[in-house]
C-alpha cells in the first residue's frame, strides 16, 4: 500500500464540460481496482449541497463522489463551499459550517489569502488516510482575472503535486480551440503539469475525429487519453442547476400518467431531491419558471431555496403565486420542501436580515405557519417515520423516512396542525386540512422508496387511476449507476496510461 496518497486532478476547459462526472468515474474505477480512494475539491460554488454523517455541509458532487468510493463523506473533501445568496454575495461555508456572508470582492481580496492553509491541511489529512485522491477543479484554469487568487485549479494542483487531466466538451462545439486556447493561456510550468486530454460527450463516428486528434497531439505534445461517448440518463446526481434546462427540454413532450411540476426558483437548491420522482415510470417531471409553462399538473412542488424571501417575491411578481392558488383550488396536490415549506405558511420574518433586506414577507397562506430566520443554520441527518393522524394519510402511517435538513429558519404554528412525521422523537412537517398539501424540512424525503411510491399512489387513486404495486429501488439503482459509469469510462479511457501518470503499478 502507498504510504501517502498519490494524486490526480481533473480540470476542464470551461464549466459544465463533465469534470464532476469524470472525477466520479475515476473514483469508482480506482475503488474497483482495490485502491482506497477519496475525492477532493478545495472550493466549490453550489446551492445543491450534501450533509455529512456528522451534520456538516459540503458540495453535493463531493458527497456523491464519496459514495462512488464507498466511503463516508467528510468536510476535508470540500473544505470551502460557496453558496450564492444574490448576484454579488454569498454565504461562505468552511468545514461544513457557515462562516459569514461576503461580497465577491471581499471574499477574493480578504478571505482567499487565508484559505490556502485550510485547503492544503484538508488535503494532507486525506492523503494520510487514503491511497489515491482524485481532485476536481472548477470552471477553467485559464481565467486570467482569477489566477492570482486561485485555490482550486493550477495552484491547487501544484500544492497537491498532482498531474492534470484536461476535459473538454465536444458537444458544445469548438473542442480543439477550447483545448489549445486553454493551453496557450497557461504558464509554462502549468502546461507541463497537464498530462493528458479527455474529450467528453462525443456523438458520432470516431474515425471522422481521428485526424483532429492526431493534429492536437502533434500541436501540443500531449496525448488524448480518451474520447468518451455521450451517454444520456446516467442516473448520477448533478450539482449544477444548468442541467435543469436540458431536462426541461427532454421532458417537454414526455407525457405520462402523473404530471409533476417543480417550480424552478431563481435560487433553487437541492434539486436532486426530485431525481427519484423523475425515475418513476408513471411520472413526467418538469421544471417550470413561468405561468405559461405550468399547465395543469397533478402535483406541484416548491423546492428548497437559498433565499426563501426573495424567491417568494419571484413567485408573486411572475404570477406563479396566483397560478399555484388557482391550481390548488382546482384539486392539484402541492408539496413544499425546506424553503418551499416556509413559503407555504402565512408569514416569513427576517429580523436579522439573514436572507434578505426585507424584514418580513407574506407567505402563500396554504398552511397556518410562521417562519423566523436566525443566523444559526441547522444541518443534520434525520430519521423516523410517518405518524400523521390525518384520515387521508393513515395508510402511510409507519413508513420509515430518512433524509437531512439544511435551513436557517424555525417554523411554528399558532394553531393545532396535522404533523407529517416523527423524526428522532420530534414532530415534523405539516399537512393541510384537506390532506392535499404537505410541507417538510426533510431533503431527500422522496429518496425513500416506500414513501415515494405510496404518495404517488395516493395521487393516482385521487385521479381514479389504479395504484402501482412495483417499487422502484432508487438507492440500489444509484449504486448500479456508479458501476455503469465506471464501465463506460474505462472502456474509452486509457487507464494503463493514467496509472503510469500517477505511478501506480497495476501488475
Amino acid at each position: 500500500m502507498l504510504k501517502r496518497a498519490t494524486t490526480i486532478m481533473v480540470q476542464g476547459t470551461a464549466s459544465d464540460v463533465g469534470k464532476s462526472v469524470i472525477t466520479t468515474a475515476l473514483c469508482r474505477i480506482f475503488t474497483q481496482d482495490g485502491w482506497r480512494t477519496a475525492p477532493f475539491k478545495s472550493q466549490n460554488m453550489a446551492l445543491n449541497s450534501y450533509v455529512t454523517l456528522d451534520g456538516k455541509e459540503i458540495g453535493r458532487a463531493q458527497g456523491v463522489q464519496a459514495e462512488a468510493c464507498g466511503i463516508a463523506a467528510t468536510t476535508d473533501m470540500n473544505p470551502i463551499l460557496i453558496k450564492p445568496t444574490g448576484d454579488m454575495k454569498a454565504q461562505i461555508v468552511v468545514h461544513g459550517k457557515p462562516l459569514e456572508e461576503m461580497s465577491a470582492w471581499r471574499y477574493r481580496e480578504e478571505y482567499i489569502p487565508l484559505a490556502e492553509s485550510i485547503v492544503v491541511e484538508a488535503l494532507d489529512r486525506l492523503r494520510a488516510d487514503y491511497d489515491a485522491i482524485v481532485l476536481e477543479g472548477a470552471g477553467s484554469p485559464a481565467e486570467i482575472n482569477l489566477k492570482d487568487r486561485d485555490i482550486v485549479n493550477m495552484r491547487m494542483a501544484k500544492w497537491a503535486d498532482a498531474p492534470v487531466l484536461l476535459v473538454a466538451d465536444i458537444d458544445r462545439g469548438g473542442v480543439f480551440a477550447s483545448i489549445v486556447g486553454t493551453m496557450e493561456l497557461l504558464e509554462e510550468d502549468e502546461r507541463r503539469r497537464v498530462k493528458g486530454f479527455i474529450i467528453n460527450k462525443f456523438r458520432g463516428d470516431i474515425s471522422l475525429l481521428q485526424s483532429g486528434l492526431d493534429w492536437l497531439e502533434e500541436r501540443t505534445g500531449i496525448p488524448v487519453l480518451g474520447v468518451i461517448p455521450y451517454v444520456p440518463n446516467l442516473d448520477i446526481e448533478a450539482e449544477d442547476s444548468v442541467v435543469l434546462e436540458r431536462r426541461a427540454e427532454s421532458n417537454f413532450n414526455d407525457a405520462k400518467e402523473l404530471d409533476i411540476a417543480v417550480l424552478k426558483l431563481p435560487r433553487i437548491s437541492n434539486f436532486t431531491d426530485f431525481d427519484p420522482l423523475e425515475a418513476e415510470p408513471d411520472v413526467t417531471l418538469r421544471y417550470v419558471e413561468s405561468v405559461n409553462q405550468l399547465g395543469q399538473p397533478d402535483i406541484m412542488i416548491i423546492p428548497g431555496s437559498k433565499n426563501s424571501v426573495e424567491d417568494l417575491l419571484f413567485l408573486r411578481h411572475s404570477g406563479l403565486a396566483d397560478a399555484i392558488a388557482t391550481r390548488v383550488a382546482e384539486g392539484c396536490f402541492l408539496v413544499g420542501i425546506c424553503g418551499g415549506y416556509q413559503m407555504l405558511g402565512h408569514k416569513l420574518f427576517d429580523p436579522h436580515q439573514v436572507e434578505s433586506a426585507n424584514g418580513e414577507a407574506d407567505g402563500l397562506g396554504f398552511l397556518p405557519l410562521f417562519t423566523t430566520f436566525y443566523p444559526e443554520k441547522r444541518t443534520v441527518r434525520v430519521s423516523g417515520s410517518v405518524t400523521s393522524g390525518h384520515p387521508d394519510w393513515l395508510a402511510m402511517r409507519g413508513l420509515t423516512v430518512e433524509g437531512y435538513e439544511i435551513h436557517m429558519g424555525q417554523t411554528t404554528s399558532q394553531t393545532e396542525v396535522h404533523s407529517l412525521l416523527t423524526l428522532d422523537g420530534q414532530a415534523e412537517g405539516t399537512i393541510s386540512g384537506d390532506g392535499r398539501i404537505f410541507g417538510t424540512y426533510v431533503h431527500g424525503i422522496f429518496h425513500n422508496d416506500d414513501f415515494r411510491r405510496q404518495y404517488l399512489n395516493k395521487v393516482r387513486i385521487h385521479n381514479y387511476l389504479d395504484p402501482v404495486e412495483a417499487i422502484l429501488p432508487f438507492r440500489s439503482r444509484q449504486i448500479d449507476a456508479f458501476d455503469r459509469l465506471a464501465d463506460h469510462v474505462r472502456a474509452h479511457l486509457d487507464m494503463e496510461k493514467i496509472y503510469q501518470i500517477i505511478n501506480i503499478n497495476q501488475t
